[in-house]
């Protein structure tokens, strides 16, 4: 008999959330654990390190050769500077950057002086970036990125005749999890494939038993069933937008609550 995500429904105690752990004191996760009396403990199942220099020499890129950035995260900017860095390279005045959010546009600081440079940002994600882009036809784009990363921005570029490069400047790796080796939790949340490989990276005997696993998105869920484990909790849900939404009605009904 095939045991479905109904049949493992048991009272939820303790969650384990595979990212880092909220600085906001009104973090819906706090105000979840609060409300329905969870131990909710964090730890990042993926970190993101830099590719070696000798790795980014392989891929021929001529960084000085282009007129626009585009950077989509943090990471992106630490990585690119990092690398100018070590083959001393020294940005000229008069290159673009293009970025996803004011947070990313504002990030730059750290390595140039912001007021001084051209530097374009979008709202809040990739499609407000691209509608600003658009109107640079002329440039040619160099994307810093990451060995997994989405094809929107690269597929809109290829797909509109633009000059761009992309460069692979950081890759994402599993976390040492050795700590967590003997440490139970009812519920293991997930957030991208990358942390399902990296819970049998860790982990090469996992065996699931009564532990539910939460997945966000429908590629973490088809990880989660690619690697045979049993889906218990799938975010988003048309009534519940967010992991914790769903995290929060899956609890209800466990626990009992009404």
């Amino acid at each position: 008999m095939i045991e479905t995500a109904t049949d493992r429904m048991r009272k939820v105690k303790s969650i384990l959330v595979t990212q880092e752990a909220p600085t906001d004191a009104n973090s819906p996760y706090l105000k979840l654990a609060e409300k329905y009396g969870l131990k909710i403990d964090f730890r990042p199942f993926i970190q993101v390190e830099a590719v070696p220099i000798k790795d980014f020499r392989k891929q021929k890129v001529d960084i000085l050769q282009h007129t626009a950035i585009i950077f989509t995260s943090r990471h992106a900017v630490d990585h690119f500077f990092s690398i100018c860095r070590e083959l001393k390279l020294e940005m000229p005045a008069d290159m673009k950057y293009f970025c996803i959010s004011d947070q990313t546009s504002n990030y730059l600081q750290k390595y140039i002086v912001i007021r001084k440079r051209k530097i374009f940002s979008g709202l809040k994600d990739t499609k407000d970036l691209l509608e600003i882009i658009k109107k640079h036809k002329n440039e040619k784009f160099l994307f810093p990125c990451s060995d997994i990363r989405k094809n929107d921005i690269p597929d809109f570029l290829a797909e509109n005749g633009f000059n761009f490069t992309e460069a692979v400047m950081y890759q994402t790796v599993a976390a040492n999890l050795s700590d967590l080796k003997n440490v139970y939790y009812d519920i293991l949340a997930f957030f991208s494939p990358s942390g399902i490989s990296s819970l049998f990276v860790n982990f090469p005997d996992f065996k699931q038993n009564n532990t539910r696993i939460a997945a966000f998105g429908p590629t973490t869920a088809k990880a989660v069933r690619d690697a045979n484990l049993i889906l218990d909790i799938e975010a988003p849900l048309p009534n519940a937008p967010s992991m914790t939404g769903a995290l929060e009605l899956y609890v209800k009904s466990a626990n009992g609550i009404k």
